[in-house]
Order: structure tokens, then sequence, then C-alpha cells
């Protein structure tokens, strides 16, 4: 009688005998886990290798960073007005400081979060309860009635840095208000953590540079543009790079580190090709928001796209 294969000792083969390091989906991943013996005692819980570093300011931060927009439920998820909502559902409090940990686990060393009562939580918690060490830089607004408010407390809470929100850059910017950012870095500054300024426009790094600003780091979105809510122009409803080329034309005469973010699109491109891009062209570093079931695989991408990157025209900082 024919033995009948299911699909997860079908995977468990198929995996096992191909020579070839064929890259399996996330799913399939888990279901070859689940199918697999347990793992020795003695390899339970070790940590991955630490991701190749960079400097930024006084830190030594990992090239790979841990986002936080979907951990504070902000999916920039185009007419899907649902998602945004699942996620504030999903990473609950002990949810976020497991999908932390993984990434400490994975080798990132450094996580990018927005300044909220949530967020201060469970940074709280993550290193007073749990012994974290992921270095925090703190995502700030400028309000009118306060400038440095938040910057103050952002310190006060432990940040290890600080940098302008990129919605506040480019008002500012459009505002032709660029002395105020000049002004928020010296605030930063003078308390002694790493400093830096975002950007969706390219025009933010652009005056920044003209004005004679000296962040420790900018941060600017930058993808491909090649997925279908880019555009054409008349039906895009979730774009983050308006022209990727400029980004890195401009972005090459920049001798200051360059964090990109939106790297992925929102989700709409996929990690392999999304980091590859980035680093080919001349970033230093990569924000991405991951989901706890994503994050041992995008360390191993990223470190797999570091790996091929034997040259490039923008100088590494």
């Amino acid at each position: 009688m024919r033995e009948q294969v299911n699909r997860r000792s079908f995977l468990k083969q198929s995996a096992l005998a191909s020579a070839a390091a064929v890259v399996i989906s996330f799913e399939e991943q888990a279901l070859l886990a689940q199918a697999a013996p347990a793992a020795a005692p003695g390899n339970a819980g070790q940590a991955a290798a630490s991701l190749p570093r960079g400097k930024l300011g006084k830190l030594s931060v990992t090239r790979l960073i841990c986002g936080g927009n979907l951990i504070s439920g902000f999916a920039h998820s185009r007419d899907l007005i649902y998602v945004s909502p699942l996620l504030k559902h999903y990473f609950s409090d002990a949810k976020i400081l497991e999908t932390l940990a993984l990434c400490e686990k994975s080798g990132i060393n450094t996580m990018i979060l927005r300044l909220d009562d949530d967020t201060l939580r469970v940074i709280r918690a993550f290193r007073l309860e749990r012994g974290g060490k992921l270095q925090w830089i703190a995502q700030v607004k400028l309000p009118e009635q306060d400038r440095w408010s938040e910057i103050k407390r952002a310190i006060d809470a432990g940040a290890e840095g600080v940098y302008i929100h990129g919605g506040v850059g480019d008002e500012l910017v459009k505002a032709g208000q660029v002395e105020i950012l000049g002004q928020a870095l010296e605030v930063i500054k003078k308390s002694g953590v790493t400093a830096g300024l975002a950007g969706h426009l390219i025009e933010v790094p652009m005056a920044c540079e003209k004005a004679g600003l000296k962040p420790d780091f900018y941060m600017k979105t930058f993808n491909s543009k090649s997925y279908w809510s880019a555009g054409p122009k008349e039906r895009r409803d979730n774009l983050w790079e308006e022209n990727p080329q400029a980004t890195k034309a401009f972005m090459a005469e920049v001798d200051r580190p360059w964090i990109a973010y939106k790297v992925l699109g929102a989700g709409a491109i996929h990690p392999r090709e999304g980091f590859a891009y980035a680093f080919e062209n001349g970033a230093d570093f990569l924000c991405v928001g991951m989901f706890d079931f994503q994050v041992v695989e995008d360390a191993q991408i990223c470190r797999n796209a570091l790996d091929k990157i034997h040259q490039r025209e923008r100088p590494w900082f």
C-alpha cells in the first residue's frame, strides 16, 4: 500500500534532501520545526551571532534595527482599516516583550521606538524585569507649546539616542524652519546622547546639510518604489519614497550615517529584495518593523545581504 505523505513530512523530506540552500517561507520553517526532534539541551536558547555593526555617534549599532510602528499599531495598511487595530490587539505587552527578546537573541542590539506611555511601560518591563539590553533610540516630536519636552522625557527614561520624527522634519523644512531642527539637535547633544534627524522628503537632509547642521545620523525613507500601491500617481496610497534615484544620488554625497526606513514599503516588498536594495544603494542601517515570527528570518536575510556586498559606491558609515 502506497504510503501517504502529508504536507509536513513532505516539507521535512524535501528540505533534508535538497543540497541547495533554498530559502523556505517562515510558515514552512515553522512546520519543519514542529516535525523535527527537540534540540539538544546544550543548544536551547542559544543566542545567534551578532549582526555586523556601525557607529551612530557614541553607539555601536547593528546594521538591522528593530522598528516600532507595528508594535505601536501604525501599519500604513493602505485601505485596510482593520489592520492597525488588529496590530494593537496582537501586540500585547507580553508579545512585545517576546518580540524584543527574539531580536536580542537574533543578534540585533538596537530598537527604534516612539515615545508614549505604552512604550515607556514596555521598555521598563523589558529592561528591569527581563534584563533586556537593547539600546533604545527614541522617536520624538517637537510640540509647539513645549518644544523640547519629549526630548527631555525620552532621555530621562533612558534613551541612548533621540531623533526628530520624519513627519516633523518634513513640515519644518517645508515651512522654512530648519533652525528649529538645529536647536533640537543641540538640546539632544548637550544631554550626551546620540542625535538624529529624519524625513520622508529628500528635501529634509538637503536643507539640513545646506544649513550646516551636524546630526549624528539621518533617517531617510528608501525603497525601490516597485510595488503596486506606490503608483501610478492617480491611485497610489502608500508612497514613502517619491524618487529613490534622487535619494541615492544625494545621500552618496553625505558623509554621515544613514538609517533607511520604509525599506519594505510597509510589507509590500520582500526583505530579500528590500534589504539588498537599500544596502547596495548606500544605506548604512535599516530600521524594520517585525512581527515576532519574522525576526529570526529577517536577521538571517540581513546577514546574507551584507555578505554579498563586496563593494558599493557610497562608503560605509
